[in-house]
């Protein structure tokens, strides 16, 4: 077992690797994390356990003492594990694994009432036709692997869960040429979104789409950045300051299981729900959406969604205009910002195209239409462009929208093209501390920098026809602005859409003059 020095991100990735390859034989690539990612969650909670009596140990007197009083008392460490769920009792194990390791998930879930529904959800000794899914001698080899590293305090980044989960992710995304409906916030960008919204004490945060819970731990770690103190060798909050009260939804049944992990794993106040957030949004008080301080997510890009969503909806959340069935973009930016409390912030991942589809076109267009309703209401306060190939399931570069209930520059908005700040990587791109630092600090000092930024007055953006892409008014290359693919293939589904429409009407019209269409 590795010791002294913290897991690196190609050392995660190679060891993950090997654990995946334990189990791709028996098992479809879109289940390797069903079943890997709860064994390294209680190898996690197993080896931080242990961090945790070692500390007391060096406080009470020894560890041996430290176990007999912890198993005494369970409120003297953040969670406790019985016997049989420890990874060393688990590792000595050579006979009934399957049995053992569900046994060892339930029993943590009985101790912790928060995992319940969420670690214990795995058989490991399932069958199919008469036979083990995996059989013993695969999970010993399994388990063998597992512990190889410790993922104790001082071992692995605090995000531990996000960054298998992404990898897992990636991998079979790459086997089969998609991602099997799932979709990850690259780390950077969620750290970056959470630099810009700069969340403080006490502030509810909410993610209406929030997978693995990426967006909400990344608000979590930069509040104890900013506002933490250190001790025993991780950072606490102090007295005076209260942590972030998080909320999420998530339409996934084994992400949400992950999201509900990885709040658990960082001691967050976090409240995760299960559930289609357009159909049925669970925040909700007296048959209005609930509101809070922040609100940051990034939705699947243009997905569909039946009209029927918008218009037939109870909480009137779409009063700035009906979205195409071809691309829900802002569907979901509505939503959010109607769960934004007076004087509330968001920050919200889009496809490029959401923020110039339309623009510059004859006769009307639904995104255009709304993003206008936007600028003429002064919501709109920064768009930034991102780089291409960050995300693992497109090669499409993305922008952040931020919005304001209550802007710190009327009338302005601040475009960041920061297309180019990246560091070229295979198979992925990414932006390294020193771009997330330049693009947030930009955004905070709210100025214009050349090749980077520009401030342009809403009327600007009002002569662009609502154009509000960043590469139409900062340019990093002398390149002009060329439509991509993905943004032709949704305009082109939305004209067809408005086609359809425009025949119902005029079959509508006829059959009331009594002429058969």
């Amino acid at each position: 077992m590795s010791a002294g020095r913290a897991l690196d991100v190609s050392a995660l990735e190679s060891w993950l690797w090997d654990v995946a390859c334990e189990v791709r034989g028996p098992l479809d690539a879109p289940k390797f994390k069903d079943y890997i990612l709860p064994l390294v969650f209680l190898k996690r909670l197993s080896d931080v356990f242990e961090d945790e009596i070692a500390q007391l140990g060096e406080e009470l007197g020894g560890t041996e003492r430290a176990l007999r009083l912890v198993d005494q008392d369970h409120r003297l460490v953040r969670f406790y594990l019985p016997q049989n769920a420890r990874w060393p009792s688990i590792a000595r194990k050579t006979t009934g694994l399957g049995e053992e390791l569900t046994d060892a998930v339930r029993v943590a879930a009985r101790e912790s009432p928060r995992l319940q529904g969420v670690i214990d959800v795995v058989d490991f000794n399932a069958t199919t036709a008469g036979q083990r899914i995996i059989d013993d001698q695969r999970l010993a080899r399994l388990i063998q692997i597992l512990s190889r590293h410790r993922l104790g305090l001082q071992d692995v980044e605090p995000d531990i869960l996000g960054r298998a989960y992404e990898y897992l992710i990636r991998k079979f995304a790459e086997g089969q040429g998609q991602s099997a409906g799932e979709f990850y916030t690259p780390r950077e960008v969620a750290i970056l979104m959470a630099r810009i919204v700069d969340p403080q004490s006490a502030m509810t945060v909410y993610d209406p789409c929030c997978g693995s819970g990426g967006l909400l731990i990344k608000c979590h770690l930069r509040l104890l950045e900013t506002h933490g103190m250190e001790k025993n060798g991780h950072r606490r909050f102090g007295r005076n300051v209260a942590p972030l009260q998080l909320y999420g939804q998530e339409i996934n049944p084994s992400t949400f299981a992950m999201a509900r992990m990885n709040a658990f794993i960082h001691d967050m106040e976090a409240d995760i729900r299960l559930g289609d957030t357009m159909a049925n949004p669970r925040f909700s008080d007296d048959g209005k959406l609930r509101r809070f301080d922040l609100v940051l997510a990034n939705p699947m890009w243009n997905q569909d969604f039946p009209q029927s969503t918008y218009e037939h909806d109870p909480y009137e959340r779409f009063q700035l205009g009906f979205p195409p069935s071809s691309t829900a973009d802002w569907g979901w930016v509505q939503h959010m910002y109607q769960s934004l409390k007076d004087g509330g912030r968001m920050a919200v991942v889009l496809d490029t195209g959401a923020v110039s589809r339309g623009s510059g076109s004859t006769g009307s267009n639904r995104e255009r239409d709304i993003r206008k309703r936007f600028v003429d209401q002064d919501l709109i306060e920064a768009v930034i462009q991102l780089p291409e190939n960050l995300f693992y399931n497109t090669s499409a570069p993305g922008v952040i929208m931020v919005a304001n209930r209550a802007k710190r520059h009327p009338g302005e908005i601040l475009l960041i093209n920061a297309s180019k700040q990246f560091e070229k990587g295979r198979p992925k791109n990414h932006l390294t501390q020193e771009h997330i630092l330049r693009i947030a600090e930009n955004f905070h000092a709210w100025k214009a920098e050349e090749a980077l930024a520009t401030l342009i007055a809403t009327e600007e953006a009002i002569r662009n026809d609502y154009n509000l892409s960043p590469s139409r008014y900062v340019a990093v290359d002398g390149k002009e602005e060329i439509l991509p693919l993905e943004d032709a293939v949704v305009l082109l589904a939305e004209a067809d859409e408005e086609r359809a429409a425009a025949d119902e009407e005029l079959k509508r019209v006829l059959r009331s003059l009594g002429i058969d269409g």
